[in-house]
């Protein structure tokens, strides 16, 4: 008995050593983001559900049609194209997904230089893209597709490419019942947590081993209300993703931007300047929705132009790309979608070089050329900045000449354009001294440059830098 006393005492001490994580901000925010995260910048969010069917006003179609406030337009279109009586769970048999192939999805992902993806596990509509347990006829095993969309493109995602696999998950439902309780109790109960989202939440990372949770539907509670903090401790400390895993910041009231792991703070958040936490804009191809929305003209979708322009711009200051596109009910990427990722894909195949596994430099949009952004190559440990620069053209100059008024280059300074295989001459202002012209090369019709220009400089000197051993090479 008391060897088996003594066992017992011995597992427990032992659990208390392992349990490296607390459930509280102080200790869970002390958790240093897995390294993946950083190194793969540029990610694919997908939004789709039963909300595809409809696939009108946004994702938020139920709640447009039937919550508190509905919009005009949206009940409009219902009571012109639907019978009375038809309600929003008898789109759900519509939503079957037959063309659906979890394998093109990955090859399609994966080619426009994605290097993570994250699938709606769950929207606000509370319909589950896979087999739930806790969501009885209300997920895609039990009607719709029949079958399981998160597990699917999970094997085809680990199967096909080498993008890592996310899910977002909304805590909230607008309409389940037992949230609604909840929310009439003013969350003093917890009803709805410990019998549907907690469950599922463990389901999903159990099952499908997420390396990636992306939070949402927090905001009408406080933290305390979802078990935030004991959900993330056992994540970190406990769950078989707990060594990658990484997770965003809508866990509750007043957590955005402040708690969490990485910080999404608001949609299509995009700083414009150095941002001190890493960051991500999870931003949409089509304008004004995540899900697929079929009454909308090319007017409605970004250019190649402006998602560079986010690329480029959330990278140099510290931040990831996530770029939502909305797939249809039967399963198809649509072929505007796919020209976008293919465009990505094949600037990334040139240029990824300047984006990929690169930290922020000392600068990021440059002085003089406002259409220039910087990062630079991940320096050497004790390093502060990297001889290595690059400055990434969003508008070519008309005169050819590129002035970059923050760059300090010296005699042994080269200037590469990535992609090009001619030379590329530049002219100082002097010996360390800040500015630099770049003399770009007469690119001829057939070129495969276009959209966004990468000029890679190296070695290039800071102020810092100038008194130290670099200063030499100017001598």
């Amino acid at each position: 008995g008391r060897m088996m006393l003594s066992v017992l005492v011995t597992l427990c001490c032992v659990g208390l050593v392992t349990a490296e994580y607390q459930p509280n901000w102080s200790s869970l925010d002390a958790r240093p983001l897995p390294s993946w995260y950083d190194e793969v910048k540029f990610g694919i969010f997908l939004h789709w559900g039963v909300y595809s069917v409809p696939s009108f006003g946004t994702e938020w179609f139920w709640e447009q049609w039937q919550g508190p406030k509905p919009v005009k337009d949206v009940v409009d279109f219902m009571n012109k194209n639907y019978p009375p009586g038809f309600s929003y769970a008898d789109f759900a048999p519509m939503f079957k997904a037959e063309l659906f192939d979890p394998d093109e999805w990955a090859k399609c992902l994966s080619d426009s230089g994605a290097k993570y993806v994250v699938l709606t596990s769950k929207h606000h509509e509370g319909f589950t893209n896979w087999p739930s347990k806790y969501s009885w006829n209300w997920n895609s095993m039990d009607t719709g597709p029949h079958r399981d969309l998160v597990g699917g493109l999970a094997n085809a995602v680990r199967n096909y490419s080498d993008m890592h696999f996310g899910l977002y998950y909304s805590l909230f439902e607008w309409f389940h019942p037992l949230y609604l309780q909840d929310k009439a109790n003013k969350f003093v109960t917890q009803g709805y947590v410990s019998d549907v989202m907690l469950p599922q939440l463990y389901e999903l990372v159990n099952n499908y081993k997420p390396e990636l949770i992306w939070s949402d539907g927090d905001w009408e509670a406080k933290d305390a209300y979802w078990n935030s903090t004991e959900f993330l401790a056992w994540l970190y400390n406990e769950s078989p993703v707990k060594d990658t895993v990484v997770v965003n910041d809508r866990w509750g009231i007043g957590d955005h931007c402040t708690h969490g792991g990485y910080y999404s703070c608001n949609d299509r958040f995009n700083p414009g300047k150095l941002f001190p936490h890493k960051y991500e804009n999870a931003m949409t191809v089509q304008k004004s929705s995540w899900g697929y929305i079929r009454n909308t003209d090319i007017n409605g979708y970004l250019t190649i132009e402006e998602i560079l322009y986010e690329l480029v711009s959330t990278v140099s200051t510290g931040g990831n790309l996530l770029m939502n596109v909305g797939p249809n009910h039967d399963g198809r990427i649509m072929p505007i979608f796919q020209e976008r990722l293919q465009q990505m894909g094949s600037w990334l195949k040139i240029n990824g070089e300047a984006i990929y596994k690169t930290k922020p430099w000392k600068y990021q949009n440059d002085s003089t050329s406002k259409d220039v952004w910087y990062t630079m190559q991940q320096p050497p440990d004790g390093v502060t900045y990297s001889d290595v620069v690059y400055a990434i053209v969003l508008s070519w100059p008309d005169d050819f000449n590129l002035q970059l008024g923050d760059v300090i280059a010296t005699n042994q300074t080269v200037a590469t354009l990535l992609g090009y295989s001619g030379n590329v001459n530049i002219k100082m202002k002097g010996s360390g001294i800040k500015g630099i012209t770049v003399n770009l090369p007469n690119l001829p019709m057939s070129t495969p440059l276009q959209w966004a220009w990468v000029i890679r400089l190296d070695p290039v000197l800071t102020e810092e830098t100038l008194d130290s051993k670099e200063h030499n090479i100017l001598k």
